[in-house]
């Protein structure tokens, strides 16, 4: 089956391809992420991801139809909630700069596949600028949480991705908007010294995370995410263990 964008988050190509956001998955644990691909669990959508795919939703042109799949973002006065309301005046701001509308004006959710690292990878660009940039768009709480979602990863890989399918190694940047009282937001570019320490990492870790998706070897559960509370037994444990972290 090809790798279209109607089918691009399907279960099945879902086991087909390996993503950032899988590949992340594995990093926080292994048995959430075989679960989600599996089809046994669901990771549950906060409103804080509602906001993000609310701002992605305008600019890549999907936005009626993400108010229609999502009534759960209107009061039961039809007005917006104040999170969305947030996220208008965000789409608001960031509209009148020329500079950020002009890394958002490349091709939009270009696909691309390949095959890296001995595993089918697949990604799906916010902003492909042929020849020049890859841009990813992010509504983050502040600058400061940025560094911990590992947009350096994402960069990466679509980086590389992007070379195996045109030859071109493009610098990726992230467009960014924050949820702060007043809204600040810049276009950062991700160093490549940055880029090349995080695909090898990738390239370190995805061996081990291969075999755990193609069920040669088993999952190692973190113990502590929702997924992992949700199937677990009860212990018998000291009560000291708790002391620890006062």
């Amino acid at each position: 089956m090809k790798l279209l964008d109607n089918n691009y988050y399907s279960p099945q190509m879902n086991k087909d391809y390996f993503s950032v956001s899988q590949y992340k998955d594995f990093i926080f644990c292994e048995a959430m992420a075989m679960a989600k691909i599996n089809g046994l669990y669901q990771e549950p959508m906060t409103r804080a991801m509602l906001v993000g795919s609310f701002v992605d939703a305008y600019f890549e042109g999907t936005f009626k139809q993400f108010l229609d799949e999502h009534p759960e973002i209107f009061t039961q006065k039809d007005g917006l909630r104040a999170e969305f309301k947030k996220a208008n005046e965000i789409i608001d701001r960031v509209k009148r700069d020329k500079l950020f509308m002009q890394f958002l004006s490349g091709e939009k959710q270009k696909i691309f596949t390949a095959e890296m690292f001995g595993v089918n990878w697949k990604i799906k660009m916010d902003s492909y600028c042929p020849k020049i940039c890859i841009v990813d768009l992010k509504a983050v709480k502040n600058y400061k949480s940025m560094p911990y979602w590992r947009y350096d990863i994402q960069g990466a890989v679509y980086q590389e991705v992007t070379w195996l399918n045109t030859g071109d190694r493009l610098p990726f940047y992230l467009a960014a908007a924050t949820k702060e009282r007043v809204t600040n937001f810049d276009v950062f570019q991700i160093p490549q010294e940055t880029l090349d320490w995080a695909l090898e990492e990738v390239r370190i870790n995805i061996e081990r995370f291969k075999m755990v998706k193609n069920g040669e070897i088993a999952t190692n559960p973190c113990g502590e995410c929702d997924y992992c509370k949700s199937i677990k037994s009860a212990l018998i444990r000291n009560y000291d263990e708790l002391l620890g972290g006062m």
